[in-house]
């Protein structure tokens, strides 16, 4: 069975703590794009885990985690990650991480070439997380990048290198002044990783042919969301890959195989890191939005910033659904809108005079303004809750709002972040 769990919003929608809660159920977990440039935030027993590139999976030692071709792995990151959790307790060997060897590493120069390239953007800048990413996927569709298979055979990488790390070097120099790149430098770093997980990497897509043919079950995990896929995202203002749950198999090394199964998840209120249009937080004042905020502690779990927020979007909301082909849905941090008199929810958009219900692309969605209704709110403490009878009415009427408009079965109903404290909806 191949199940992918994947955004229907911007990011952040809770992805980690449900492919956590999930993944019990699977034998294999799999991130199929994608690199440090976004978190997920788990937590259970041991504690809050903040993962950058490792699969949520990785925190239950019986199941088998693969980070997939269609990724981007920065080495040293991926390393302390790794480093960072064994600490703590958590077991990572070949046994229970592979590594596929045809996922594309990024490297020291692509995350200098993207803060240099921010820097030089100034006030127009992307709002990119400097992680390098948009570089290493445009290296990698021009044919000038290094594979993690390549670091198992470095002996016959050095002339391949040597050229890209000449034409690299070009670019810095040429077009921001930066001095050229020491060749040795970027060879002994590839050596250094070589040797720490080395052991990790393997045809992961032969890997998963195999366990699906046995019948195991395989679950697919994205970062971001829906309106961050390069292709149907706010483009430009997007991540550099496909995050939607079709391309899953083709990430993971499975290209001729189909899902059974999409299961999406979105929160109760939106949210927003980086630039770009986001009408939802139109609707709200300042104050409105800085509670909202502080209630969800809406903050990057890659770079700290602040998001931007505002309330559930239902346009955008429907738009993601669709991309995902969402079954089935999971929505998060119900609980923070606990605080709440009155909700407000956007369910329309006005454009250039007319109301709209579907989501527009490129500049007509910079002159979308929000359409707000308002519903009424429980104003309790609903973190307890674990059966939907133990939901208040006005709750449950709310969740069924959502669940209408956007189209889509939500199951499940998370009213905090503890592994337990979700709510099975019958």
């Amino acid at each position: 069975m191949l199940t992918a769990i994947t955004g229907i919003n911007w990011g952040d929608e809770g992805k980690g703590r449900m492919v956590d809660l999930l993944s019990q159920e699977y034998d294999i977990v799999v991130r199929y794009q994608g690199g440090n440039n976004a978190g997920h935030t788990v937590v259970n027993s041991r504690g809050k885990f903040v993962l950058n590139l490792l699969p949520s999976g990785i925190l239950r030692p019986e199941v088998v985690n693969v980070m997939g071709n269609g990724m981007v792995i920065d080495l040293a990151h991926l390393d302390q990650e790794i480093r960072t959790l064994q600490e703590k307790g958590v077991e990572i060997t070949p046994r229970n991480l592979k590594i596929s060897n045809r996922a594309t590493i990024c490297m020291p120069y692509h995350v200098l070439q993207d803060a240099l390239e921010e820097e030089r953007l100034g006030d127009a800048k992307y709002g990119s997380t400097r992680r390098g990413i948009a570089y290493v996927y445009g290296d990698k569709y021009m044919k000038k990048t290094i594979r993690m298979g390549d670091l198992l055979h470095l002996d016959t990488l050095v002339p391949r290198l040597r050229s890209i790390v000449e034409w690299k070097s070009l670019t810095l120099s040429s077009v921001y002044g930066a001095k050229p790149l020491d060749f040795d430098e970027i060879f002994q770093w590839l050596q250094k990783y070589a040797e720490i997980l080395g052991p990790y990497i393997c045809d992961a897509g032969e890997f998963l042919a195999k366990e699906d043919s046995m019948g195991k079950k395989i679950l697919f995990e994205a970062q971001l969301g829906a309106l961050r896929d390069v292709d149907f995202g706010i483009y430009p203002m997007t991540t550099s890959s496909n995050v939607i749950g079709a391309y899953a198999p083709i990430g993971a090394g499975l290209p001729g195989h189909q899902l059974d199964q999409s299961f999406g998840v979105m929160k109760a209120y939106s949210s927003c890191v980086g630039e770009g249009p986001f009408a939802a937080e139109q609707a709200m004042t300042e104050e409105e939005k800085h509670l909202l905020r502080e209630a969800g502690h809406e903050y990057g779990a890659a770079t700290g910033r602040p998001r931007r927020v505002g309330p559930f979007d239902v346009v955008a909301s429907r738009y993601g659904v669709k991309c995902q082909g969402a079954d089935e849905l999971a929505l998060t941090l119900l609980d923070v809108l606990d605080y709440m008199e009155k909700i407000p929810v956007v369910t329309h958009y006005m454009l250039d005079g007319e109301q709209i219900d579907y989501f527009p692309m490129g500049e007509a969605l910079n002159r979308a303004t929000p359409v707000v209704e308002y519903l009424s709110g429980w104003h309790c403490d609903i973190t307890g809750c674990r059966k939907q009878e133990d939901l208040p009415k006005e709750a449950m009427d709310y969740i069924l709002y959502l669940e209408d408009m956007v189209g889509c079965k939500i199951k499940y109903v998370s009213v905090g972040p503890e592994r337990d404290q979700v709510v099975v909806l019958a």
